[in-house]
């Protein structure tokens, strides 16, 4: 019996059982789309990540309180990163072009009734140059308001929606802690930065956040939550990193271990790489074992239908098959089994990644190479799991099969 004689009987024998042909398909399907679509979430999240630490700048690098171990492994962070750190950033190191320190909480902000949980940013002028932002209507934070003190708020674009409801938000005074803030200029929409709505922020002067809001939280001075830095151009980032690390190792009067960080945008996103990296691959091995329940399924079925088709095995090696024959028509059965199972999971993880491309900001993601590798396995476990059935049918004495009838 020839290939294309043994895979048309195939087809006609799993297409007379369609029911329990779609039934044993279902852990094929459901493996095959889980992992299609697991890999395409976590290369559409790897993408948005890289799309907006880019949209910062190549040149941009940030100090953080504490070592990288620290950062991962407590909330308790040293408090002596502080404003006076910046401001010699600014004067010492000659490849920072620009300098801004930031105080980043969460509070409540309120206008005639209506409230807004706001992300709240204390900082400097240089933040618009740093960090890419564009004041819309009026003015941003000054260096005479950080002097002064002075209770001004510059908002976000959606702010205006959010609380003032229609009314021109410019002149007027918003509450942030019970404490009273002239609105003074509207930021341009800026969009999501890392699934936090960068449109929705109040920008306050850092020295007012501090000494109205936050209080004296550091020995060493005014305490900050980060410092961002650009570098006169992405050349310059190596030396800006090295300089600036040296420079607060003078300051911190550090002998030993680093008590803070210095990471530049490469060094970010390949952290961000790693934890979205990982997490695909451990969803996608859990999602993978569902093609394991699928083949064990194969088997059980394939099983089955040796045994339903004792009489016709019998009949068939009477009139001339050989085990070798029984043995490609039962293996093929299983093939397409999973074959047809995971090109039909295949469809659906693509459909479920291109719906969460289209309704969510992650980029649909359809990896070729990830379509390839799921079908191409199940494929293989069909084949892996169709052998024992089918050895077992090839086995079969004709006489005793034929006593059956």
């Amino acid at each position: 019996m020839d290939l294309a004689e043994s895979l048309s009987m195939a087809v006609k024998t799993l297409t007379a059982n369609k029911l329990r042909s779609t039934l044993t398909m279902l852990g094929i399907i459901i493996g095959n789309s889980s992992v299609i679509a697991m890999i395409g979430i976590g290369q559409g999240a790897q993408r948005l990540a890289s799309e907006q630490f880019e949209s910062l700048g190549p040149n941009v690098l940030f100090v953080v309180p504490g070592t990288r171990e620290a950062r991962r492994t407590t909330f308790d962070l040293p408090r002596n990163l502080v404003l006076a750190d910046a401001e010699a950033i600014a004067e010492q190191v000659p490849t920072a072009q620009a300098v801004a320190a930031q105080i980043t909480n969460q509070y409540l902000v309120s206008f005639r009734g209506n409230n807004s949980n706001s992300q709240v940013i204390g900082t400097t002028p240089s933040f618009l140059e740093v960090r890419s932002f564009e004041v819309d209507r009026g003015r941003f934070v000054t260096q005479e308001d950080l002097d002064r003190n002075t209770r001004v708020a510059a908002i976000g674009a959606d702010v205006p929606e959010q609380l003032f409801k229609g009314e021109d938000p410019i002149g007027q005074q918003i509450r942030v802690r019970n404490v009273s803030f002239e609105v003074v200029g509207v930021m341009k929409e800026k969009g999501s930065f890392l699934g936090q709505n960068q449109d929705g922020s109040i920008f306050l002067p850092l020295t007012t956040m501090s000494n109205r809001l936050v209080g004296n939280t550091s020995p060493f001075g005014t305490e900050v939550s980060f410092i961002s830095i650009s570098a006169i151009n992405e050349e310059s980032v190596g030396a800006a990193q090295f300089q600036i690390r040296n420079l607060l190792r003078l300051r911190h009067k550090i002998t030993d271990v680093d008590d803070f960080g210095v990471d530049t945008q490469k060094d970010i996103l390949s952290i961000v790489g790693t934890i979205t990296g990982a997490l695909t691959l451990m969803l996608s091995a859990i999602a993978a074992i569902s093609l394991l329940v699928g083949g064990i399924g194969i088997m059980n079925i394939m099983l089955v239908s040796v045994s339903e088709r004792t009489q016709e095995i019998g009949l068939r090696k009477a009139i001339g098959a050989t085990q070798k024959d029984i043995l490609v028509q039962f293996i093929i059965e299983a093939v397409i089994l999973s074959a047809a199972g995971g090109a039909t999971g295949a469809a659906i993880g693509i459909g479920g990644v291109l719906l969460v491309g289209a309704f969510s900001p992650l980029q649909a993601a359809v990896s070729p190479v990830a379509i390839l590798m799921a079908v191409s396995i199940s494929g293989g476990i069909g084949l892996f799991f169709g052998v024992f059935p089918a050895r077992q049918a090839a086995k079969l004495d004709p006489i005793v099969a034929l006593r059956s009838i």
